[in-house]
């Protein structure tokens, strides 16, 4: 990989014994393709099976099957490279990359080396409000390799061959990155921009999704060093914790005169620490050649124009349709579009409606409580309809903030239209100012010395306010409390 990074940030600089150090970080993120069956078979992809249940002959590298290409998984591929604005390459080969693994059964796994199915292109990613753009190398397709079983007898290894020939998207990377927060970023908007186009779940606890993590360091200005690769990190913390404990390893024997060596390793977030697999492979040692069992693939302007007229709105435009629609602020739409289902949710909820009160209502209530209770917004017990509905009863008058807050907990609870709720239950603001007057009345008979203090230091009406809800069941229309007040006490 070549160092495409225009410039770097002397923040995030690495402070070693002899002086100031820069990371280098590159990622290759394996994405599984969304499909209901493997690359070159028909086997099923679904997580969770019975192992080795989900194994045809092709899978299982039985003498004579040959592979067939899932068509699904390429268009898959591209949409994919389309979404990070890639060059998609109209013809691709495939080839065989040759070790040895027990969970691998033909010896070889077919992949793509010179002639991937998609080249260059870039993602935008926000760190500490600096927008920056990490180049992309490629994208290729892949067949995933088994699974090696090691805790289920004493003496003996298991395999489950359930995931070999699964379809996977390789997303390499140019090393332009800076820091664990650069590369943590990067990883959540390539997810991001997965899930919205639908071709990959990008669930890292099923290992849908993984990097191999490529850190290097040098002095500012200098030469690229000798990177090393961290194998399979399966969560974002972890990708964060995997670079800045490798980082300072390296500082660490290059300031005591010693030298990198290329290699592979394996982090560890238990010790916090990464440790030696095997010296880095390179090309040559894999023996790549095309796999004479496929043609190269070769694809047409029409069909890759087609899959782009039908891609959907993504994050970034997204964003900036709801920042120019409904006056967000850059903060607000960024949490909103960071998941596709947050976004729609929020859009059926601010439809025709205050947009700002609506995302103030799905980001600090909604989003809040579902934090809280560790769900998903796929299974909110309260929905963009109900939501929209408390929303248009504060925007109406007819509720409180404080109301609304009681009546959305009602309605998380035991659903109902709230609507109905703020009837049936007698919740609806009082507005009526004679009755308003009256709880003023008691409130500022029932406390003289502070009706003193309030005239001096009028910045205490507050106070006053709050003991007006408090008597009238936060029922009170809170403007017209104000009014009240202030007429009342001369302020």
């Amino acid at each position: 990989m070549q160092d495409t990074a225009k410039a770097s940030n002397p923040k995030n600089y690495i402070e070693g014994a002899t002086g100031q150090w820069e990371v280098i970080v590159g990622l290759e993120v394996h994405a599984q393709v969304a499909s209901q069956s493997k690359l070159f078979s028909g086997a099923a992809t679904a997580f969770g099976a019975e192992p080795n249940s989900h194994v045809s002959l092709v899978d299982a590298a039985m003498p004579g099957m040959l592979p067939v290409i899932n068509a699904e998984c390429v268009a898959q591929a591209v949409r994919t490279g389309l979404g990070i604005n890639a060059k998609i390459n109209l013809k691709s080969v495939f080839d065989r990359k040759n070790y040895f693994y027990p969970d691998l059964p033909q010896g070889y796994q077919i992949s793509q080396y010179k002639q991937p199915i998609v080249g260059e292109g870039e993602v935008e990613i926000d760190v500490d409000g600096e927008p920056m753009i990490v180049g992309i190398e490629r994208l290729h397709l892949e067949q995933d390799a088994g699974k090696s079983i090691h805790d289920q007898h004493p003496d003996y290894s298991y395999v489950d061959l359930n995931r070999s020939g699964v379809a996977l998207m390789e997303i390499v990377s140019k090393p332009d990155m800076r820091s664990s927060k650069q590369a943590q970023a990067y990883v959540t908007k390539l997810r991001t921009i997965l899930r919205y186009l639908g071709t990959s779940d990008g669930d890292m606890e099923k290992g849908n999704l993984r990097a191999d993590v490529n850190v290097s360091v040098r002095k500012p200005g200098a030469k690229l060093g000798t990177r090393c690769e961290i194998k399979n990190v399966n969560s974002i913390r972890f990708i964060g914790q995997s670079i800045e404990v490798e980082a300072r390893r390296q500082i660490d024997i290059l300031e005591a005169g010693g030298k990198i060596d290329q290699e592979t390793r394996l982090f560890d977030p238990g010790k916090g620490e990464t440790r030696s697999m095997r010296s880095k492979e390179e090309a040559h040692d894999y023996r790549y050649f095309p796999d004479p069992d496929l043609l190269p693939l070769e694809l047409t302007m029409e069909f890759v124009g087609e899959l782009e007229k039908n891609l959907p709105e993504l994050p970034d435009a997204k964003k900036q349709r709801f920042m120019a629609d409904f006056g967000l602020s850059d903060y607000d739409a960024n949490v909103l579009v960071a998941e596709r289902a947050s976004a729609d949710y929020f859009e059926s909820v601010a439809k025709g409606r205050d947009g700002k009160v609506a995302a103030n209502w799905v980001i600090n209530e909604l989003f809040g409580r579902l934090n809280k209770e560790g769900q998903s917004i796929e299974v909110s017990p309260v929905s963009a309809q109900q939501l929209g509905s408390i929303v248009d009863l504060i925007g109406s008058g007819a509720i409180s903030g404080k109301i609304a807050k009681d009546l959305f907990e009602i309605v998380w609870s035991e659903g109902g239209d709230p609507a109905e709720i703020v009837e049936k239950r007698g919740l609806k603001q009082v507005t009526d100012t004679g009755a308003i007057e009256k709880a003023v009345d008691e409130i500022i008979a029932a406390n003289p010395d502070k009706v003193e203090q309030v005239k001096a230091k009028p910045t205490m009406l507050g106070w006053f306010v709050g003991q007006v809800m408090k008597g009238t069941g936060g029922k009170a229309n809170p403007a017209v409390v104000n009014g009240i007040l202030k007429k009342k006490l001369g302020i």
